[in-house]
C-alpha cells in the first residue's frame, strides 16, 4: 500500500479543501466548491471515496450538491448541523469514529464547538497516518497561530475546545482550512514583539508564501510555541492582554475572551513586497 498523501486543493481566496488520497482513492474535507475538486480527482486519476465535512458553512458545504450527483459517496458531519448540511448521510457525535477502510486510516471524532455550534474534528493517531505523527482537520476551530471566529459559540466553548486540541501529542499535524497564517502571525507579534519564536515563524512563513506554497499543516507543539489563543496561561501573554484590555482580567477564560476581542478588531499591516 502506498504512503497516504494529504495535499490542499486551494480556493476561493485563502481556503484549502484537503485531498488524503492512497492507491487511486480519495476522500475530501470540507469541498465549499465542486470545481476544484473535480479537477483535482481528473488530474490525479482519483476516485472520490467520501466526504469529511467539520461545519455548516457555506465554504466548507458549497461543493457539496454538485459533487453528490456526480459521485453517490457517503458524506460525514456533524450531527448537530444536519439540517444545514445538503447531502449528509453520515451523522456524527462526540466518540464515534469514521473507518476510511480505502485510506488505511480511522478518525476519531471530537466535538469542538465555539466558532459554530455543532462544530467537530476528525482526529487520527500515529500508526495509520504515517511513522511518529498523527493528524487532526480542526476545520475552523483551530488556525496556524489562531483560532476561529465566534459566530454561533462562546469563548468558554472554543477555549475548551482549545485546550482540548492543544492537548494532543505535539508532532501531530493540524490540517486547519484556511491561509490566515501569516495575518495571524502579525496579530500574535502585536501581542508579544518581543516573542523571537513569532519572529522566526513570520520569516518562514514569508518564505514559504513567497515561493508559492502553503503555510499549512502546523503541529500542535508549534502552536504552542507561536499561538497567542494557546498561551493564555503564559503569565507575559496575560498581562499584555490585560494591558490592552485595561483590566484585570481574573483567569484565563477572561484573557481568552479579550484576546479574542483584541483580535476581531485588528487589522495585520499590508505585507512587504518583493524587490
Amino acid at each position: 500500500m502506498d504512503k497516504l498523501q494529504i495535499t490542499p486543493i486551494p480556493a476561493f481566496t485563502d481556503n484549502y479543501f484537503w485531498l488524503l488520497e492512497r492507491d487511486g482513492v480519495a476522500v475530501v474535507v470540507d469541498p465549499g466548491d465542486a470545481g476544484p475538486v473535480e479537477r483535482a480527482l481528473a488530474d490525479r486519476g482519483l476516485r472520490l471515496a467520501a466526504i469529511l465535512v467539520t461545519h455548516h458553512h457555506l465554504d466548507h458545504i458549497g461543493g457539496l450538491p454538485v459533487l453528490t450527483a456526480r459521485h453517490p459517496v457517503p458524506v460525514y458531519g456533524p450531527a448537530a448541523e444536519a439540517t444545514q448540511i445538503p447531502g449528509l448521510t453520515r451523522e456524527l457525535r462526540e466518540g464515534d469514529r469514521v473507518m476510511l477502510d480505502a485510506l488505511g486510516i480511522a478518525f476519531e471524532v471530537w466535538e469542538v464547538p465555539g466558532h459554530t455550534l455543532g462544530h467537530i474534528a476528525y482526529v487520527a493517531d500515529g500508526p495509520s497516518t504515517g511513522p511518529g505523527a498523527g493528524l487532526v482537520l480542526c476545520g475552523d476551530t483551530l488556525f496556524a497561530a489562531g483560532c476561529g471566529r465566534l459566530f454561533e459559540g462562546t469563548a468558554a466553548q472554543l477555549h475548551r475546545s482549545l485546550l482540548r486540541l492543544a492537548a494532543l501529542p505535539a508532532q501531530t499535524r493540524v490540517y486547519c482550512t484556511h491561509e490566515y497564517t501569516l495575518a495571524n502571525l502579525a496579530f500574535a507579534a502585536a501581542v508579544e514583539p518581543q516573542r523571537a519564536e513569532v519572529r522566526q515563524e513570520i520569516a518562514r512563513v514569508r518564505g514559504l508564501r513567497g515561493r508559492g506554497e502553503p503555510s499549512l499543516p502546523s503541529t500542535i507543539g508549534a502552536e504552542l510555541r507561536i499561538n497567542p489563543f494557546l498561551r493564555v496561561a503564559d503569565p507575559a501573554l496575560a498581562t499584555a492582554v490585560r494591558r490592552h484590555a485595561g483590566s484585570a482580567l481574573a483567569g484565563d477564560l477572561e484573557v481568552f475572551t479579550a484576546l479574542r476581542r483584541w483580535k476581531d478588531g485588528f487589522r495585520a499591516p499590508p505585507e512587504p513586497s518583493s524587490p
